[in-house]
Formats: structure tokens, sequence, C-alpha cells
């Protein structure tokens, strides 16, 4: 089954493991919040995921004290679209959570855009909480590059997470929602096939 991510050098199942994925001793719950283009998308392969408690769409990174799609999407907050995810580090750890950041949900090696979607909103950042969730996903993508995973340089930013403001009612679980929109038929829906195909093993029964 063949799957795009021009930016590829290897095969999405050859993809590797973070080496620096430290567990949190007595962990119950933890979040992180991850940009990468359209949250539609980035929303749609987290709710998968076993082990990941919630997924909110929402947005991170902006100067201004609020956000909302309009302005978001006007460029004029410099806030990102991202998500923010609620998940049980016993069960899914955030390495592995960040792997298929950079091998499924998005493509970091486009700076500023994903695809057709262009703008600082859909640009590609790690918004880490603490210091160790800086310094687990700068190792993997020191990990990356070492490789020689992608062609192209990663462009994912690493920035402190500041805020996050969540998305308008109608953006949670759009893609679920709304299957047959042509956008998520053609951009959101193959990065869930995509993530059943490779990571079946970490992926909730389907009800």
């Amino acid at each position: 089954m063949a799957f795009g991510h021009g930016a590829l050098q290897i095969d999405v199942g050859d993809f590797p493991d973070p080496i620096l994925d430290p567990v949190p001793a007595g962990a119950g719950r933890a979040e992180v919040v991850l940009a990468g283009g359209c949250f539609w998308c980035t929303e749609a392969v987290y709710r998968e995921l076993e082990g990941v408690v919630e997924v909110t769409p929402g947005y991170s990174g902006g100067e201004q004290g609020e956000a909302d799609y309009e302005t978001v999407c006007g460029g004029t907050t410099n806030h990102a679209e991202a998500i923010r995810i609620v998940y049980e580090p016993t069960r899914v750890s955030l390495g592995r959570l960040l792997k298929i950041f950079f091998s499924v949900a998005h493509d970091p090696t486009q700076l500023d855009h994903q695809g057709n979607d262009v703008g600082r909103q859909y640009r590609s950042v790690v918004f880490y909480a603490d210091e160790t969730q800086k310094e687990v996903a700068q190792a993997y993508m020191r990990q990356l590059d070492d490789a020689h995973v992608f062609a192209a340089p990663i462009v994912t930013q690493l920035v402190p997470l500041s805020a996050f403001y969540a998305a308008e009612d109608y953006h949670k679980a759009y893609a679920s929602a709304h299957p047959d929109q042509p956008y998520i038929a053609f951009v959101a829906r193959p990065k869930v096939d995509k993530l059943r195909h490779y990571f079946a093993g970490y992926t909730k029964a389907v009800k």
C-alpha cells in the first residue's frame, strides 16, 4: 500500500523509534500541544490512538491573548492551528506521539504550509510544556536528521507553550462528523488510513 509523503527517504514502516522516551514515574495523564497544518487532519489521526484520552483542536503560539478561526486564518495573530492531546503515558508515550507526528500526521519539512494550505497558521510546531518534552522532541528531531529520514531539512519549531485556545465547537471531531466532505476525503482520510496501516497495533478497536 502506497501513501504520499514526498519528503520521506525511508518507508514509514521503517521509521525509527525514539531513543529518548522516558515514562514519568507515577504518571496519570499528560498533555502535549502539536501544530502540523489543518487541525481537522491532525485531530483525526490522534483520535484513533490507544492511550489518547482527548484531542482538542485550537490555536497556540500567537501574540494576542485570544484567538478565533477567522482571525487566525487571516494571519493577524500569528497563532497556529494546533491540537491539545491528553494521553496516558503508560499506554502511549510522548515518543510514540512524536513518531506519528513526524511520519503520519504532517510533513515536517514544509515551511509555513501543508500541501495547498499556505500560511503561518499551518506551520509545524511542538509546543513543549516542560523541559522533558523539549528534550524528547529535540532528541528525536536530531535522531531523524542523523538517520537522513527526510530528503529535506526538518523545519519544525520547538516553542514553549504559553497558552492554548480551544477552537469553536463546530471544529471538534470535524473529520468524523463530515467524512464525505471533499477536504476530509482527500486530505484527512489518507492520513488516518496511513496510521491504520502502519500503526495498526496502536490504534483503538473499531466499535
